[in-house]
């Protein structure tokens, strides 16, 4: 039996379908068939070569949500018990960590500096081969959280789980958004969308997002967003952080939240604190881009900024629970503006790199 895939062989490259063979599935692995892939931020940045990613040739992409299809003779149940069974819809992480490296035995998985399959040296043509969402099957690995999908929640719904939505609520847990907090926002992507709906339910009790494009920020304030700042209305840094004072009355934002990608709104964000206040940055992951700012009024102002990169595990169980109670109170069905069939991808990644869409996704 083969399946096919989304092959890149070159920084920026078109990608070509290609067909590979279904590897023996191990004891304790599982055969997933992919029923939605979405093209994440950190997708472009992979492919334009801005980050690390699948050796290459490889099969790109990371949020995904699938039917398993074969489980391994060892799997009986997903990670947290429900019993599991060919047919039924699973997420996962799209890593695993080794659990040997000094950062995982000193209990910051996140942090694990093996993560799988990122450093697992091989390429696509390497068995099992399909290791990237951009596929009709992917292989989740021995010892790879899997976790049963809600019957009530929609594909739709679900794909984004194991990036966006998991990120979010791991991330806005470490900066510890709160009962009351101002919250800024500055990205309106897929992860800013969740920010909305995470800080709200977290406590948040007004919620400002910053952005360019007038389609997402309706999102946002589909999302419920209290207030947004449209940068052709306001392209001055400091006009920004004006607004922001203004807006909260004079306080400033207990949390930044970044999310855009761009690491110069860095010290845009920073202005936006009060005294004291936290910065979530998240969204900036391109390798050599750099951010200029003041340490010292950072530490005159007490600032406290928490960088994350990947989520443990227990998000995705969260995002399931947070999907699954707030169905009717947050359009999550709506963040995927448009499907894009395995055999357009180069149109799809085309248009999510123009900006185009909120979030596009891949259907095999």
């Amino acid at each position: 039996m083969k399946g096919k895939a989304a092959v890149c062989s070159g920084i920026s490259s078109p990608f070509e379908i290609r067909e590979f063979p279904i590897s023996e599935v191990e004891p304790d692995a599982v055969l997933v068939k992919v029923t939605m892939a979405n093209i994440c931020g950190s997708d472009l940045h992979i492919w334009h070569g801005e980050i690390p990613g699948p050796k290459l040739p490889g099969v790109l992409g990371h949020e995904m949500v699938g039917t398993v299809y074969e489980l391994g003779k060892n799997i009986k149940t997903d990670s947290i018990g429900q019993p599991l069974s060919v047919g039924d819809r699973v997420v996962y992480p799209y890593w695993k960590t080794c659990g040997r490296c000094f950062t995982c035995i000193s209990g910051d998985f996140v942090a694990c500096t093996n993560k799988f399959p990122f450093r697992s040296g091989g390429t696509v043509d390497d068995p099992p081969h399909f290791l990237g969402a951009y596929a009709e099957y992917y292989y989740v690995s021995p010892g790879q959280p899997i976790f049963k999908v809600p019957d009530e929640l929609s594909d739709e719904v679900v794909a984004p789980v194991n990036c966006a939505l998991a990120q979010v609520i791991f991330g806005l847990s470490r900066v510890g958004v709160t009962v009351g907090d101002y919250v800024v926002i500055q990205g309106a992507g897929g992860l800013g969308i969740n920010s909305v709906a995470v800080a709200r339910e977290m406590g948040a009790s007004k919620i400002i997002v910053i952005d360019k494009l007038k389609p997402r920020l309706d999102m946002a304030e589909a999302f419920g967003a209290d207030h947004t700042i449209n940068l052709e209305e306001y392209p001055d840094a400091k006009a920004r952080i004006a607004k922001i004072r203004e807006i909260t009355s004079g306080r400033s934002a207990d949390v930044v939240v970044e999310v855009t990608g761009v690491p110069q709104v860095i010290s845009e964000g920073a202005g936006m604190l009060r005294f004291g206040g936290r910065y979530l940055i998240m969204g900036s992951i391109s390798l050599g881009q750099n951010a200029e700012i003041s340490p010292a009024s950072l530490i005159m102002r007490n600032s406290r900024f928490v960088f994350v990169g990947f989520y443990e595990p227990w998000a995705i169980v969260r995002a399931l629970d947070l999907l699954r109670r707030t169905m009717s109170k947050y359009p999550f069905h709506q963040i995927l503006s448009h499907k894009f069939k395995l055999s357009e991808i180069n149109e799809a990644f085309k248009q999510a790199d123009a900006g185009k869409v909120i979030r596009a996704s891949i259907v095999p």
